[in-house]
């Protein structure tokens, strides 16, 4: 199963957008997420290479969005987070002689593929500010 990057990227997005403005740093992010500060770091370091929130450093220091909330697809940050396939992947090589296991491989991806598909087109139907909405 897919790692827990796109919910606590979207926690830290949620969490930027309902302070307005405000900078956060890593430990208070953290401490909304129950979670090592380092692991939020790693999280705004990606947000950030794909441009949804900005960082300043140093003292009084933090992050904060990058966009306005409606300008935030949750389909590209699921995108931007996304390190492994949706549904998994086998770890062993199937048997080749087998009529089931010389195709499997390619009938899993044709399904996992189209099950992605929909759930990208689902959430790129969202943003930011529809779904921290649900949290006034």
């Amino acid at each position: 199963m897919n790692s827990s990057h796109f919910s606590i990227s979207l926690h830290i997005l949620t969490l930027l957008d309902q302070v307005k403005g405000q900078l956060l740093n890593s430990e208070y992010i953290a401490g909304s997420i129950n979670c090592n500060p380092v692991l939020v770091r790693k999280e705004l370091a990606n947000l950030h290479k794909h441009g949804f929130v900005q960082s300043k450093e140093g003292k009084g220091g933090g992050s904060t969005l990058a966009k306005n909330p409606a300008d935030i697809n949750l389909g590209d940050v699921y995108r931007a987070v996304k390190q492994k396939s949706l549904l998994g992947e086998s770890r062993n090589e199937p048997n080749p002689d087998c009529p089931v296991g010389k195709q499997i491989t390619q009938h899993l991806t044709d399904l996992y593929d189209e099950a992605e598909t929909a759930l990208v087109k689902n959430l790129s139907s969202k943003t930011l500010k529809d779904f921290s909405a649900g949290f006034k």
